[in-house]
């Protein structure tokens, strides 16, 4: 059972804006390396985001009181007290002098085709983040999840988990774009677990030259999310463990969707529950998020929440997940 857990990772505003369109159809073969293209969008939505405190924001919805730990500007106290009206612990994170707060920027297309930016801002000085006060702080680090952040910053958790033999689920994401297989490498060997998506997962072989089997020997638990099909759990020694996904009320914005099914398995693992309950928690927190728009503006009422489990999973499921989740009321 998980107790005490830090969530590691990029904070940043998200700006939202909706193209009434396909992406594809702007889009000439042959001049794709070329390309100087600006898409008229009906709508925009400024959000809060970033994947640690949207993990972190799921799993305080949960009733849990997960610790975020990263960078962020002078511009974060609205951000700040949003958070910690929602269970989330922000005593682990860094406020610079002379940077703003990070900001993502994202397209979303009517098939759900994304194209985004990314400014770092003061997510540049994670780097400059030591684990161990904010460990000694909280009374100990069960688990410690390094999700996508400044490159140096991660680097630098991951070798202090290793150093100091904190638990760690390395989850690089966004970051794998950018980095070469030497970079992956250290980020991953020894986790306790590791999440990708499934094009994360083979971009990961790919720059690594690893293999799945190999994955399996470096990692105790791989889980891999595969978007309409659910999430795939392999934990070494184990049968793997396929959860499907809840049905869909609406679809409005898949932002953010990674990010809440981590915040419902860690959740779960937190309880104490299986691979399987932990993935159904986290499949269905993620179906909220895509039924909002913003990463942190859906609400989870208990009663509805566990209904929903005991459609897509069973009635057993949403007995046994009853036991532990606390969600506040709407």
């Amino acid at each position: 059972m998980l107790v005490a857990i830090l969530i590691t990772g990029s904070i940043a505003t998200d700006h939202l804006m909706s193209f009434p369109g396909k992406f594809s159809d702007s889009l000439v073969a042959d001049k794709i390396d070329k390309v100087s293209l600006s898409f008229l969008v009906e709508e925009l939505q400024i959000r809060r985001g970033g994947v640690a405190p949207n993990i972190a924001f799921g799993m305080g919805c949960l009733g849990l009181s997960p610790v975020l730990v990263g960078a962020v500007g002078p511009d974060f106290a609205d951000y700040e007290s949003w958070l910690q009206r929602h269970g989330v612990d922000t005593r682990g994170v860094h406020v610079s002098d002379s940077h703003h707060t990070a900001r993502f920027v994202c397209t979303t297309d009517t098939e759900q085709n994304q194209i985004a930016s990314f400014y770092p801002g003061a997510m540049s000085e994670a780097r400059n983040i030591e684990l161990k006060p904010i460990v000694d702080q909280v009374g100990g680090a069960d688990v410690v999840l390094i999700g996508a952040n400044d490159p140096e910053g991660m680097r630098r958790h991951t070798d202090e988990c290793r150093f100091r033999g904190y638990p760690f689920a390395a989850d690089p994401s966004q970051q794998l774009a950018r980095m070469d297989g030497d970079d992956i490498k250290p980020l991953i060997e020894g986790a306790e677990y590791l999440f990708t998506n499934e094009y994360e997962a083979a971009l990961i072989e790919q720059k690594t030259g690893w293999t799945a089997a190999d994955l399996a020997a470096l990692v105790n638990v791989r889980i891999i999310t595969l978007g309409p099909d659910g999430a795939r759990i392999e934990r070494r020694g184990c049968d793997p463990v396929l959860v499907g996904v809840p049905e869909e009320e609406s679809k409005a914005d898949p932002t953010g969707v990674g990010d809440a099914f981590r915040a419902g398995f860690l959740a779960g693992q937190s309880w104490g529950l299986s691979d399987e309950r932990s993935a159904q928690v986290g499949s269905l927190v993620a179906t909220y998020v895509i039924e909002t728009i913003g990463t942190q503006e859906y609400q989870l009422a208990q009663q509805h929440f566990l209904q929903r489990l005991a459609t897509a999973y069973g009635d057993d499921a949403a007995a046994e997940i009853n036991q532990h989740v606390s969600c506040p009321r709407p």
